[in-house]
C-alpha cells in the first residue's frame, strides 16, 4: 500500500475534473508552494514537488488513465523510473505565463517545443499630401521595404522540414532560469538561452534564401484611406502591415503612417479653422465691400467687409473651414484678418485724389486730441 497522497487530493480537484480544471488547480497550488515565495519554509520544496508530480501524471491522458485504474500501485512500477519523480525547474514567470506545459509534456517523451509567441516590430513611415487632399480626403498607396516571412521556407528558417530540433540546453523553452541565494533571499534570474538565441529550437540546415532567419527583406505595397480634415502629425495605423515576427507562431507588427500636409498658398490651420490675412484698401475699409476669392471646397469664398472696418479686425465665415466630425455642422470656420493694403507707388492721378480726400477727412487739433483720448481709454478698458 503506497503512502503517497492521492493525486487528485494533492491538486484539490474531483476525479472527473477537466484538463482545464487540473491545469488551473496546478497553477494555483504551484504558486502557493513555490520555493521562491516560501524561502523560510523548508516544507515548501517538498509540497511543491508533490504538486508537480501530481500534475505530471494527471495532465498526461495515458498516465491519468493508468492512475485511475491502478492508483499508485500500477503494474511495472513508477512511470518516472527507479529514482522516482525528481521535480522540474519551473519559474514563477512560467506559472503566470503558461510556460510549464511543454516542460511536463517532455517528461513522458512528448517533446513539446515551447516556441515563445512574439510580435513583429512596428514600422513608422512619413507620407506627404497636399492641402487640398487633406481637405477632401483621398485613397493612397505606398511601397515600403519590410521584413516579411521568407517564402522559401515559410518562415521556419530551415531548408528542409526535418532540419529543426528542440534545443537541448533549454528543452525548447528558449530561456534559462536559475535561482541564486543572496543573503537570506532567493533571486531568480531568467535570460534567453544562448544556444538557441531564445528561440527554443536549433536549425541544423538553414534556409539558403533567408540564411536561417525565417524572414527576408521584401517590397510591399500598402493601400490606405485618408479621412477628410486630417492634420499634419496624424498617424494612421495599418494593423498587421509591420515586420513579421521571428517566431512562426507570433503576429506581425503594425505599420504607422504619419501624415505630412503641405502648406497652402494663403491658409493656415488652427484645428478645423482656417486662418488668412486679407489685404484691403483704405476705401474698402471705410465704405465696406464684398471680396470673392477661390476656396479649396471648389466654391467662391465671399468675404463681406462691414463699412468703417479697421485694420486688425477679423471677419468670421462659419462652416467654410476644414471638415471635422467633432464640430456641429461638420466644418470649422474661416477667420479673415483685415490688413490695410498700402500701395508701393502712387501715380499723379491717384495722388491728386488722395490729397483731395485728405482735405475732406482731416480735422482740426481738437479732433486729434479726442482721438488720442479715445484710444487711450480703449486700451485701459480692454
Amino acid at each position: 500500500m503506497s503512502d503517497k497522497r492521492d493525486y487528485y487530493e494533492v491538486l484539490g480537484v474531483q476525479r472527473k475534473a477537466s484538463d482545464s480544471d487540473i491545469k488551473k488547480a496546478f497553477r494555483s497550488m504551484a504558486r502557493k508552494y513555490h520555493p521562491d515565495k516560501n524561502p523560510d519554509n523548508p516544507e515548501s520544496e517538498k509540497n511543491f514537488k508533490e504538486v508537480q508530480e501530481a500534475y505530471a501524471i494527471l495532465s498526461n491522458p495515458e498516465e491519468r488513465r493508468k492512475y485511475d485504474m491502478f492508483g499508485h500501485n500500477r503494474p511495472g512500477g513508477s512511470p518516472f523510473g527507479s529514482g522516482g519523480f525528481q521535480g522540474v525547474n519551473i519559474s514563477i514567470e512560467d506559472l503566470f505565463g503558461g510556460g510549464f506545459e511543454s516542460i511536463f509534456s517532455s517528461i513522458f517523451g512528448g517533446g513539446g517545443n515551447r516556441s515563445r509567441s512574439s510580435r513583429g516590430t512596428d514600422l513608422l513611415v512619413s507620407h506627404s499630401i497636399s492641402f487640398e487632399q487633406a481637405f477632401n480626403g483621398t485613397d493612397e498607396e505606398i511601397e515600403i521595404e519590410v521584413l516579411n516571412q521568407c517564402s522559401s521556407c515559410s518562415g521556419s528558417g530551415s531548408e528542409t522540414s526535418d532540419g529543426i530540433r528542440i534545443c537541448p540546453t533549454c528543452d525548447g523553452r528558449g530561456r534559462i532560469t536559475r535561482i541564486e541565494r543572496v543573503g537570506p533571499f532567493h533571486q531568480q534570474l531568467t535570460q534567453d538561452c544562448k544556444s538557441c538565441k531564445g528561440e527554443g529550437r536549433i536549425i541544423q540546415n538553414p534556409c539558403k534564401s533567408c540564411r536561417g532567419e525565417g524572414r527576408s527583406h521584401q517590397s510591399k505595397k500598402v493601400k490606405f484611406s485618408i479621412p477628410p480634415g486630417i492634420d499634419s502629425g496624424t498617424r494612421l495605423r495599418m494593423t498587421g502591415h509591420g515586420e513579421s515576427p521571428k517566431s512562426q507562431n507570433g503576429k506581425p507588427g503594425n505599420l504607422y503612417i504619419e501624415i505630412d500636409v503641405s502648406n497652402h498658398d494663403w491658409f493656415e490651420r488652427d484645428g478645423a479653422d482656417l486662418l488668412m490675412a486679407l489685404p484691403v484698401s483704405y476705401v474698402d475699409l471705410i465704405l465696406g465691400a464684398t471680396i470673392e476669392i477661390p476656396h479649396i471646397d471648389g466654391d467662391l469664398l465671399r468675404v463681406k467687409i462691414p463699412a468703417s472696418s479697421r485694420p486688425g479686425e477679423t471677419v468670421t465665415i462659419s462652416q467654410r473651414g476644414m471638415p471635422s466630425s467633432r464640430i456641429r455642422g461638420g466644418r470649422g470656420s474661416v477667420m479673415v484678418l483685415l490688413k490695410l493694403a498700402i500701395p508701393n507707388k502712387v501715380n499723379r492721378v491717384m495722388r491728386k485724389k488722395l490729397e483731395e480726400m485728405k482735405e475732406d477727412l482731416s480735422g482740426g487739433f481738437s479732433d486729434i486730441t479726442e482721438g488720442l483720448i479715445k484710444e487711450a481709454n480703449d486700451r485701459r478698458n480692454s
